[in-house]
């Protein structure tokens, strides 16, 4: 269980294959910042993007740990293929603060940047869900991009005619302060960019029930 809240910006240095076939995975290996490890051991979870991920091997005076990803990973999020920069985070302790909005880090589908411009003393993130996250996006709800809680400012829906980028889905809006983009890895996304979107946990839970509800009222 995570947070949103970015404890940490790394480095994936390396990337090996696991095998010789595209149904092997990688091997990562991602530099830290120093004292990140510290009270890391091996089997902890520590999201990738937004990715949980399980600690293979570390080694803090190197300030490195190693995970494996599977090809079933690999194909459903992205960044986490090729040597660059990550957003990190630690799994929640049961006495940490829930300073962001839960968040499981199980990557619900992969988004595209159709816009990211600074405006005043802020930036304007603009990216485009896949269609079958669009029931779960709403003003001022919360969404996961690369492992970093925000707010919904906007939503407009490309259901039927695509958006600039061609795309259907719906285009969300967020602003993004500048303590946000200092201090996590999102200050490098650019228009095109694909990136790791988990939606909030309590709209998932409501559309499941009323998914359910709906059924049970129709074959009543």
């Amino acid at each position: 269980m995570f947070t949103g809240i970015i404890t940490g910006v790394g480095r994936i240095t390396a990337v090996h294959d696991l095998g010789s076939s595209l149904s092997h995975g990688k091997r990562l290996t991602i530099e830290t910042p120093a004292g990140y490890l510290d009270d890391v051991g091996l089997g902890d979870s520590i999201a990738l993007n937004g990715a949980c991920m399980t600690v293979t091997s570390f080694d803090p005076s190197q300030h490195t740990f190693t995970i494996d990803i599977s090809a079933e990973s690999l194909a459903r999020t992205a960044g986490l293929d090729a040597v660059g920069r990550v957003n990190l985070e630690k799994a929640l302790r049961a006495n940490d603060r829930l300073g962001g909005h839960i968040v499981s880090g199980h990557v619900d589908g992969i988004g595209h940047v159709s816009h990211f411009e600074r405006i005043g003393e802020s930036w304007e993130l603009r990216i485009v869900a896949p269609v079958a996250l669009a029931k779960y996006l709403a003003y001022k709800g919360s969404i996961t991009v690369n492992g970093v809680s925000l707010t919904v400012n906007h939503v407009q829906d490309f259901l039927h005619q695509p958006s600039a980028l061609g795309l259907l889905g719906s285009e969300i809006s967020i602003n993004l302060i500048p303590h946000t983009v200092d201090n996590t890895a999102l200050g490098a996304l650019q228009a095109g960019s694909r990136v790791n979107l988990e939606i909030d946990t309590v709209a998932r839970y409501v559309e499941r029930m009323l998914r359910v509800d709906s059924t049970l009222k129709a074959s009543a």
